[in-house]
């Protein structure tokens, strides 16, 4: 057995992040992921980040769609409709990230998928839901970040509305779709009946605030964004990123005369809150004095050793280098067909029975098309025929 989620089959309908990164964890942990692709194939292999194609692959597609093989299909085609049909009979769960309605136009929704197959768990996810007042918006990362609220609580006060330089709509909605097909095969454990599981951005990103929002909604005062670049607005001295001799050091809520007195700051000695929102600006700016005289190793080794919460900003290049991240196999390597030595990041939960492996690369479009069909009943006079009439590629 390869993975705790070996046996079970993926139909993988997803394009872009949120619905790829989710199947991608699927198969890390030992799924079977057929990638359903249209035949100009899947969004990102047309987009990289920072344009960057390693012999024609886009860096970007192959960071979400590791583990799953590929099979083209004109689902505008009603041969394609019923291919995936057929595929469906035989697996365990659907996912799909289309706007709300599209499958149902397709001819291959949830009420008619499980029909054919009642043991099917069917996940779609959306931009912002299959109801209410913004089904039909384009749902994106930025613009869910912006909606949230989130840009609002990150950067300086006097800054603009800061959205963080990372796809968090997207990967959290990924990790909520793991969780929710998870727990739907877990029902269907106990009853034998497959069921429809629901995502989106807007919902998932919304679970990011939950304290901010728990406070907000309990009397709270709206979030004010500290000038210094407390990282959170509603959070005091001496919380943040400070500069040191040759980089930054981050320190986390720590008792305010403990951390001074290390700094050799005074004024604070009776202060014990590690939340001080008075003055937290002032406060922030003598402590960065302090932390400009020395370097960050110098700093770690000082309050480490006294159990200060605090860590070294580290660059891509650090964190590559960085033996936790060795330790805990966080970036691994595989082969890919065009690409070559193709380098990404590793399994971060592990097992001690049945461990996720990194079993293939990132498909080619349409590498598997064949296999897969044949591997489903399909004869090869058929398997000829939807590919000769541009069904299948």
């Amino acid at each position: 057995m390869s993975g705790p989620l070996h046996g079970l089959i993926v139909l993988d309908l997803t394009q872009l992040v949120q619905g790829p990164f989710a199947t991608q964890i699927l198969g890390d942990l030992g799924a079977e992921i057929i990638k359903v692709e249209p035949p100009k194939g899947d969004w990102m292999r047309h987009f990289a980040l920072d344009n960057l194609y390693i012999e024609g692959e886009s860096v970007s597609f192959m960071a979400f769609n590791r583990n799953k093989r590929s099979i083209v299909v004109d689902l505008k085609h009603e041969d394609g409709v019923n291919l995936i049909k057929r595929l469906a009979e035989k697996a365990d769960i659907v996912v799909e990230n289309f706007r709300p309605g599209v499958m149902e136009r397709l001819g291959v929704g949830y009420d008619t998928l499980s029909a054919i197959n009642p043991r099917l768990i069917y996940c779609g996810s959306s931009g912002f839901g299959n109801s209410g007042p913004y089904v039909k918006r384009p749902g994106q990362d930025i613009l869910i970040q912006a909606m949230t609220g989130i840009a609002t609580l990150t950067g300086k006060g006097d800054d603009a509305p800061m959205v963080p330089g990372v796809s968090l709509a997207d990967l959290t909605a990924g990790l909520h779709i793991v969780y929710g097909v998870l727990a739907a095969l877990y029902t269907r454990e106990q009853t034998g009946q497959g069921q429809r599981v629901d995502v989106n951005l807007y919902s998932s990103l919304l679970t990011y605030i939950t304290q901010e929002m728990g406070l907000f909604l309990n009397g709270g005062r709206a979030p004010q964004r500290s000038n210094a670049g407390i990282p959170n607005a509603y959070t005091g001295a001496p919380y943040g990123v400070y500069e040191t001799a040759d980089g930054h050091i981050a320190i986390g809520m720590n008792p305010l005369n403990k951390l001074a007195a290390l700094l050799g700051v005074d004024g604070y000695e009776t202060v014990e809150s590690n939340n001080v929102m008075d003055d937290r600006d002032a406060i922030k700016a003598q402590l960065a004095g302090a932390f400009r005289s020395r370097t960050t190793q110098a700093w770690l080794d000082i309050l480490l050793a006294e159990d200060i919460w605090c860590g070294p900003v580290m660059s891509m290049a650090d964190v590559e280098q960085d033996p936790q991240v060795a330790a805990n196999e966080m970036i691994v390597s595989f082969d890919h067909p065009t690409a070559g030595t193709v380098r990404g990041m590793g399994i971060p939960v592990k097992f001690s029975q049945t461990p996720g492996t990194v079993r293939r690369p990132s498909p080619l479009k349409g590498q598997h098309s064949g296999d897969i069909l044949r591997e489903m009943g399909f004869a090869d006079d058929e398997i000829q025929r939807l590919t000769d009439e541009g069904v299948v590629q």
